[in-house]
């Protein structure tokens, strides 16, 4: 048992040993950032093991990513669940909204900064007015130990064939921009009570065929750092990750998931490889 001990201190003291010397070597400073994944319903975007794309609103525009085509089926009025996994924690909030596409999807909201931190606090609706279906979901200054849900109730009188849900973070204690953008295409169908319920006013014609709902997929394991596929991170893979960073080596040494495909490795994608080299790959897994 106290050799058992002694090798886990001395692993770990490597590891944090490795996170170190890859932050200092790093040509610029980078802002903690937070990340989260959108769960359900489908994403319109395919998704990294840090939910990238994200960054560029109103729905992770910045590329990156691939279109998955999925269209989940609602019913007006319906009360619908929304799962999330912030899988690089910060404190802040979710909001919901619902337009007929992405063009249509409000503003962020208004941040008022402090002299220690840009994204000190934002407008929050209370009640919310549509488009915005709810507000200030989530509230937290902690990180989250498992994936997040909570549910939002659909308009009654609005249909649509393809329209587009959005779930915006923000993010407190952070660098701007201020927020993380993920969004769902979901068709809206009258519900059975109400068979006169009213489109989403457009000035373009809408479709008439309503697309049927596609099944989730079946949840992809990822772990951050584990550059063979073993379901498991070592300290060599954690240096080739710092290699790749450092620019001395390629990005295709550490594959499936170890690293991003099209670009390098950033301290993020570093600090979730040394956290599932020390607790292991469950703890870097989408459930």
């Amino acid at each position: 048992m106290l050799r058992r001990k002694a090798i886990t201190c001395r692993r770990q003291r490597v590891l944090r040993s490795v996170l170190l010397a890859a932050a200092g070597c790093l040509v610029a400073p980078t802002i903690a950032t937070a990340h989260f994944i959108l769960m359900t319903p489908d994403s319109w975007m395919s998704q990294d093991v840090l939910g990238l794309p994200e960054k560029l609103g109103p729905c992770g525009n910045e590329g990156g990513g691939t279109p998955t085509g999925k269209i989940t089926t609602f019913q007006a009025g319906q009360t619908i669940t929304v799962t999330i996994d912030e899988v690089i924690p910060h404190p802040g909030h979710y909001r919901v909204a619902l337009a007929n596409d992405q063009s249509e999807i409000p503003p962020e909201p208004v941040v008022t900064p402090s002299a220690l931190d840009p994204c000190a606090s934002v407008a929050i609706q209370n009640p919310p007015v549509f488009p915005i279906l709810a507000d200030n979901l989530l509230v937290h200054t902690q990180p989250f130990d498992a994936p997040q849900t909570f549910t939002v109730t659909l308009p009654t009188d609005l249909t649509c064939t393809k329209c587009t849900l959005q779930v915006l973070e923000f993010m407190s204690s952070h660098g701007q921009p201020c927020f993380y953008h993920h969004c769902a295409d979901i068709s809206i169908q009258g519900a059975p009570d109400t068979p006169t319920a009213t489109p989403i006013p457009t000035e373009t014609p809408t479709q008439t065929m309503i697309a049927p709902a596609t099944p989730s997929p079946t949840p992809v394991v990822v772990c951050a750092g584990d550059c063979n596929g073993d379901g498991q991170v070592t300290v060599e893979e954690l240096l080739t990750m710092v290699n790749i960073a450092l620019g001395n080596a390629d990005v295709s040494e550490c594959t499936p998931e170890g690293a991003r495909r099209d670009s390098g490795v950033t301290v993020d994608e570093i600090l979730a490889a040394v956290n599932n080299a020390l607790n292991g790959c469950a703890s870097d897994q989408s459930s």
